[in-house]
């Protein structure tokens, strides 16, 4: 048996950036990803969000890819929110999202990052917080 831990902090936001998540929604769209994630067999570690984004950290097993992951998730939870009239107009995720690797050393970090999103965005918009990703990890670099 082959023993695999591989932890990615995924970042993904609304389709054109529309503040879509509320008080209201929020954490019964968040509470379904969870439970959709599980009942798929991805392992959720930790979700939050904001407004117009979701943070979450996933383990990824060895039969499994990013892309397959992220597109079941995004895929699923966007059918789920139109389908249950959640939104009075089509819902979508943006087509892009982040993902990076996070050591075992620095779960914790990354948790709590995640935990305070509502705080964290009371002096960092989004589109902030979008940019600094590109640059924090040099995605511009490895562009096609």
């Amino acid at each position: 048996m082959s023993y695999i831990r591989i932890w990615v902090h995924c970042v993904w936001g609304t389709k054109k950036r529309i503040p879509f998540l509320t008080k209201e929604n929020k954490w019964d769209i968040i509470n379904h990803i969870k439970d959709n994630a599980k009942a798929k067999g991805i392992y959720i570690d930790f979700i939050n969000g904001n407004k117009e984004h979701i943070h979450c950290i996933i383990s990824l097993k060895a039969d499994e890819t990013l892309s397959k992951t992220i597109q079941l998730i995004k895929g699923e939870s966007s059918f789920w929110i139109n389908k249950n009239g959640l939104s009075k107009d089509k819902f979508e995720w943006a087509d892009e999202y982040f993902a990076v690797s996070v050591s075992e050393s620095q779960l914790s970090k990354v948790r709590d990052y995640i935990k305070n999103q509502e705080e964290h965005h009371k002096n960092k918009t989004w589109i902030e917080e979008y940019e600094e990703f590109i640059q924090k990890y040099s995605f511009e670099k490895f562009k096609g």
